[in-house]
C-alpha cells in the first residue's frame, strides 16, 4: 500500500496583469489559508517521504511552510516541471515514475489536473478543489508503476471553508 496526498496551492493575486501565470505569488487570503492548511497537514497526515512541486511560485511559496513543518530536507522536496498546467494523464505519468521506497507521496500543484487525477485514481467525482485543499488517498500498489484508475481510497478531503467560522 502506497499514500498519496495531492495538494492545491494557496489563493493567488491576479493584481498585476503584467505577471505571467508561472509568476504570480499568493494573495492575503492565500497567505492566510496557507497557515490552516499547514496546520491540518501536520495534525492530519503522516509525515511524507517525498514532496513533489509544481515549480510556479505560488506552489513553490505553498510548499515552504509545510517543507519546514514537516522537517524534510531539499533531497525530499523535489521541483517537478511536468506538474505545471498538467493534465490528470500527465500528472499519473509523473507519480508512475516515483521510487518504490517511497510510500508517502505528496504533490503540490494545479487544477483542474488535481482535481481530475483525484477523481481518476479513486472513481469519485471531485467537483470542486479549492485552493489551500488537500486530498490525502491510500492506493491498493505496492510499486508506484502500478498506479492506475480506480486503485485509490479517499481517506480525507481538507479545504478552508470546512474550518470556517460563522458569519
Amino acid at each position: 500500500m502506497k499514500l498519496l496526498t495531492l495538494i492545491r496551492h494557496a489563493k493567488s493575486s491576479w493584481k498585476n496583469d503584467e505577471l505571467a501565470d508561472f509568476d504570480r505569488p499568493l494573495n492575503n487570503r492565500g497567505q492566510q489559508d496557507l497557515i490552516g492548511l499547514t496546520e491540518r497537514a501536520v495534525h492530519h497526515l503522516p509525515v511524507p517521504d517525498c514532496l513533489l512541486f509544481s515549480p510556479a511560485l505560488r506552489t513553490n511559496l505553498t510548499r515552504e511552510p509545510l517543507v519546514k513543518a514537516w522537517q524534510l530536507t531539499a533531497q525530499q522536496s523535489l521541483a517537478a516541471p511536468k506538474a505545471y498546467e498538467a493534465s490528470a494523464d500527465s500528472l499519473l505519468e509523473l507519480l508512475q515514475q516515483t521510487q518504490d521506497q517511497i510510500n508517502h507521496l505528496v504533490l503540490v500543484g494545479h487544477n483542474p489536473g488535481l482535481s481530475d487525477l483525484t477523481s481518476l485514481l479513486t472513481h469519485q467525482m471531485i467537483d470542486s478543489f479549492p485552493t489551500s485543499a488537500f486530498a490525502h488517498l491510500e492506493l491498493n500498489i505496492n510499486h508506484w508503476s502500478e498506479l492506475q484508475p480506480g486503485c485509490g481510497k479517499l481517506r480525507k478531503f481538507d479545504y478552508p471553508k470546512l474550518h470556517a467560522g460563522p458569519k
